[in-house]
């Protein structure tokens, strides 16, 4: 599947993984202030923004494959590889089966287990729903727990923007990423295994992939650092756009001899 992305800035490549259900939209203001940084390329994942779903099964090593043909198409041989929530699975799943395309690794507001069951009937039902009935269901259900409280309370642009990219997903390819998410596999052996420095950020308020899950995949990953970005949920790059893109800076930075 050849993907939509868009790019800004030179340098050392850093692609940026978007989070379900959104698209590469939701990094603007990454590729805006990391631009004079490194060269940032923000695909949109099969079937969100303008990357078409196929007819495949749902897989999230999938998602990964269409990422190293991207890198082929760039002429990008190795790349810093950053996910957020679900991007950050694409990223693992990345390092897992092309481990030689990796420069550095970010995940942002993720985790490294599998689904427990319940989880994975919940993304079923939200599935099934989505296809039956459109996208009213994320907005209801999942909206108020991608951002933190503060976004909640005060950033009223932002919660309306997080919505409007929640109400233009497709539901097919919601459906999709969906099933592909229940059957991610565990990937602490592949953190366990990694040879680039990792950056592992996290929003103090995520409610959805909180602090332990963070400091569960720093433990992991031999060489790794914790960032926590204040005030901010598990969308923390949307709601905390200058901190979140001060932490990537320093960390690309550092692997630029």
């Amino acid at each position: 599947m050849q993907l939509y992305s868009r790019s800004a800035g030179s340098g050392l490549p850093v692609v940026l993984l978007h989070a379900f259900p959104l698209s590469s939209a939701m990094w603007l203001a990454q590729r805006e202030g990391l631009a004079s940084a490194c060269r940032v390329i923000t695909p949109d994942l099969r079937g969100f923004g303008g990357t078409l779903l196929g007819g495949d099964e749902p897989s999230i090593d999938l998602m990964a494959d269409d990422v190293a043909g991207l890198l082929d198409r760039e002429g990008v041989d190795r790349a810093v590889i950053g996910g957020l929530s679900m991007g950050g699975y694409v990223a693992m799943a990345l390092c897992r089966r092309h481990p030689d395309r990796v420069r550095g690794l970010i995940l942002a507001d993720t985790k490294a287990q599998a689904d427990p069951e319940p989880a994975r009937a919940n993304r079923e039902r939200i599935a099934a729903a989505v296809l039956e009935g459109g996208t009213d269901i994320l907005v209801t259900e999942s909206l108020p727990a991608m951002v933190g409280a503060t976004t909640k309370e005060r950033r009223g642009m932002v919660l309306g923007r997080v919505r409007g990219l929640v109400q233009a997903a497709p539901p097919a390819a919601v459906a999709w990423a969906q099933r592909a998410m229940a059957a991610r596999p565990d990937a602490f052996g592949t953190l366990r295994s990694l040879t680039v420095p990792a950056l592992v950020v996290v929003g103090d308020e995520d409610e959805l992939s909180p602090i332990t899950d963070a400091r569960a995949m720093v433990d992991a990953i031999p060489r790794a650092r914790l960032a926590v970005i204040e005030k901010a949920g598990h969308l923390s790059a949307i709601e905390q756009p200058e901190a979140f893109n001060r932490v990537v800076a320093e960390f690309v930075a550092s692997l630029t001899p």
